[in-house]
């Protein structure tokens, strides 16, 4: 069945400059040049729309995209950076009927792929039997020896994995990789979902396109299933921020409410797994690995990783834990086992694969290694233990019978001498899809990465995936890292009655959160807390420094000396207008807050982005004086939003009095520093003024004791006014009471906390205005020092 496009009409305009190549498939149009059906309601409301209109509807999701803060990160030889998530506008479309095959097959494959892990890890019959040279096995650094013998607790070592997939010229669908070891992508098929939404508002509710949100559902009940014990946790184990798919990991996590934890997050205790968390060490039985195997344990695997836990192998062996999936899976991922895969399926279940994967030959037998170099013009040349996909190429890659990159080496000869590190691929000249380019629909190769999870009913297969769509007629720009981008992937019904989608619902379906708070998590939410504070505070002093120096005349304003004296002895130098100090606590918050992606709101997270962006633009520009005071007043506005952002909107549980205790101690520390140095007795003239406006509570106090200025009453409201939210004694109540309400789990640690906070909250209390010196005041700041050590001692270590 095909779509008939009238000559003249909108659609026909569309698709006016569509010509895909010859010879090559396409997903919009047939063999004979036909529209494929499951295009045709979409293209038809596409069609009419003028070209500034498709526009605005590409920015919406553009918008949407940039406003969620998805990145993904790039690394070449001269910079690791964040880059936007590039979005292609014009989804892929597959027909409901066509894609429950591409999922038979697929389910077909990874029962398969269970098996042979299985094996590989247990009899090794596959292996003795012929079927896998034992130096592919054995070669390949995915194998990891202290594995064998070890059976995962739950009886599967595959429960979340995915393929990538590609269409060959006559149709058909070939699987290209596989994916087993930690797959990424899910998340951002996600992404793309709501981004394409944005873009297609009004056309998507319209088109029986299939949710995903029931996949992520049923993985989620996965996960609780494998648990033993339902009081138990689960996490995502993941490398870290630097990680170039940290954003997807964060964003899946917060989005089932499982814990997001690196390596230095967990311990093990007599076979156990622990998280670390602020009421003591708490068992966790589930963990979804996003850390490449080789790095979980030091112990036993790479004894150089800092991102592993120890003895998380002998965990395994102890059936104290369940890894998704288990380590020692990636070994299916080697471009030189597809070569086996084909025999072995036909071996195990009687017949071939009902969506074979691309031909492959390992050049490790001298008649395939003879095969490859006679077709070396028709073939991708490259490591056969790579687990790239074949358009993936690298400086050890040959296509058609040429290097990839410049090398010396006789093509024929460096196959000999390497052959059992090589594999030889099918040069499969991927199908197009249609890409949007300077307004105009083109064809370009893509490749779909498809998704399945492990559910107590079987594999299931997420309805839609990743697309990954080449910049170029060239299959090789696929990749992102190459200028590819990404697309949504739309399984679409062709009537109603066959559209049933009643287990949808909302796209976005945000898990609570864990009430655990990992010790990690902990300290960095306190830091973040006392950087954004201590930000704000350098910003106020520097405000005040630029205002009196405005206010110089001929002589320099009397409280210059003093005040520059201070600020630098608070590690702030005042030779530059945007001092380096704000930068650097600046960039300090940033790095605790992306310790902590998980758990900050997207416009937290822009918010502290866009400080940075002003705070870049303003240190070249701003000038001394009137025009720093000026740069000052928007920085703290901008600070201001982002405390509120991240302290009024996080939810009150123990993660938010760690930032609350964070921020408070750090105003605390400040206050008592401020007044000793500026309202001691004898103070110089316009230090209490000064203190009053660092204080911002110039206003409050005219209320309170009118435009006179008196020691008396800037330490009465600065220091002893309770209902004063920038006084002295309004952060001790707060510290004490979020002290009070942590966990007591560790009480022998706990108790000097709580005794140090009570102390300083009695003592503060019992002091007037006529009392409370410098040298109380300094006696304080070394107090609320000793509660920064205490509570590290009890929570943080």
């Amino acid at each position: 069945m095909t779509v008939e496009v009238a000559a003249g009409s909108d659609l026909a305009r569309l698709l006016a400059a569509y010509r895909p190549p010859a010879g090559v498939s396409d997903e919009l149009l047939d063999g004979q040049g036909q529209m494929r059906p499951a295009w045709g309601r979409l293209l038809a409301q596409i069609a009419p729309l003028p070209p500034e209109q498709l526009q605005e509807r590409m920015l919406r999701g553009d918008r949407y995209l940039q406003d969620a803060g998805v990145f993904f990160r790039q690394y070449d030889q001269q910079v690791n950076a964040e880059r936007d998530w590039p979005l292609s506008h014009m989804p892929v479309v597959i027909d409901s009927q066509e894609w429950a095959g591409i999922c038979a097959g697929l389910i077909e494959r990874a029962d398969l792929l269970e098996r042979i892990a299985a094996d590989l890890y247990g009899d090794q019959q596959l292996v003795r039997d012929g079927h896998l040279p034992a130096e592919l096995i054995a070669g390949n650094p995915e194998w990891l020896r202290p594995l064998v013998g070890v059976r995962p607790r739950s009886g599967h070592y595959l429960h979340f994995i995915a393929f990538d997939i590609g269409r060959g010229p006559r149709g058909r669908w070939w699987v290209l990789g596989d994916r087993t070891q930690a797959p990424s992508g899910a998340g951002f098929a996600l992404e793309n979902r709501i981004a394409t939404k944005r873009v297609y508002a009004d056309i998507y509710d319209q088109s029986r396109v299939h949710h995903l949100s029931g996949f992520f559902r049923d993985f989620r009940a996965a996960l609780e299933g494998l648990r033993q014990d339902p009081r138990s946790l689960i996490g995502m184990l993941t490398p870290g921020p630097l990680n170039d798919t940290y954003f997807e990991q964060a964003y899946i996590a917060r989005y089932l409410g499982i814990l997001l934890l690196e390596g230095e997050d967990l311990a093990v205790r007599d076979g156990r797994l622990l998280v670390r968390t602020v009421a003591g060490l708490q068992p966790i039985e589930v963990l979804w690995r996003r850390l490449d195997a080789a790095w979980a344990d030091p112990l036993e695997l790479k004894e150089q990783s800092r991102l592993g836990t120890t003895g998380l192998v002998g965990t395994l062996r102890a059936g104290g834990v369940d890894l998704v999936n288990a380590l020692g899976s990636g070994v299916l991922e080697a471009r030189a086992l597809l070569a086996f895969i084909p025999r072995i399926a036909e071996q195990l279940n009687g017949k071939p694969l009902t969506l074979p994967n691309i031909a492959t030959w390992w050049c490790g037998h001298a008649p395939e290694r003879e095969l490859v170099k006679r077709h070396a013009e028709r073939m991708i040349i490259g490591p056969a233990w790579s687990t790239r996909l074949p358009f993936e190429v690298d400086a050890q890659t040959a296509i058609g019978g040429r290097w990839v990159e410049p090398n010396e080496a006789d093509l024929q000869q460096w196959i000999d001498q390497n052959g059992a590190q090589l594999v030889g691929q099918e040069a499969l000249t991927l199908s197009t899809t249609p890409a949007f380019e300077d307004g105009r629909l083109v064809p370009r190769p893509m490749s779909l990465r498809v998704f399945l999870a492990r559910t107590a009913q079987g594999w299931t297969v997420m309805p839609g995936g990743f697309a990954r769509i080449a910049h170029s007629p060239d299959a090789t720009s696929i990749a992102m890292q190459r200028g590819g981008s990404a697309a949504d992937v739309w399984i679409v019904s062709r009537d109603p009655a066959e559209f049933d989608d009643s287990r949808g619902g909302a796209e976005v379906r945000q898990g609570l959160q864990s009430i655990s708070l990992p010790t990690r998590a902990a300290d960095n939410l306190y830091w973040l807390g006392r950087y954004i504070e201590r930000f704000e505070g350098l910003a106020r002093l520097a405000r005040a420094y630029h205002l009196r120096l405005a206010e110089s005349g001929r002589e320099p304003h009397p409280l210059l000396p003093q005040l520059e004296s201070f600020v630098e002895r608070l590690g702030m130098r005042m030779d530059e207008t945007v001092p380096d100090a704000m930068s650097q606590a600046l960039n300090s918050a940033r790095h605790c807050a992306g310790q902590v992606r998980d758990r900050l709101s997207v416009d937290a997270w822009l918010a502290l982005k866009d400080l940075g962006k002003t705070l870049a633009q303003l240190r070249p520009t701003a000038q001394p004086g009137e025009d720093g005071a000026r740069a000052m007043g928007v920085l703290l506005r901008k600070i201001s939003g982002l405390s509120g952002l991240i302290h009024e909107n996080m939810y009150r549980y123990t993660g938010w009095r760690f930032l609350s205790l964070g921020r408070a101690l750090e105003r605390a520390l400040g206050s008592a520093d401020l007044l000793a140095e500026f309202a001691e007795p004898g103070a110089r003239h316009g230090g209490l003024h000064l203190a009053l406006e660092v204080a911002d509570s110039i206003m409050v106090h005219r209320r309170h004791y009118g435009v006179a200025i008196s020691r008396e009453s800037v330490i009465d409201l600065l220091a002893l006014d309770e209902l004063n939210p920038r006084s002295l004694r309004s952060q001790l109540d707060q510290i004490h009471e979020q002290v009070q309400l942590l966990p007591a789990a560790a009480a022998i640690a706990h108790a000097p906390l709580r005794a140090l906070t009570q102390g300083l909250r009695r003592n503060l209390r019992a002091q007037h205005a006529h009392t409370l010196d410098a040298g109380a005041l300094r006696s304080i700041w070394l107090d609320l020092s000793q509660v920064s050590s205490a509570l590290t001692t009890a929570y943080l270590r």
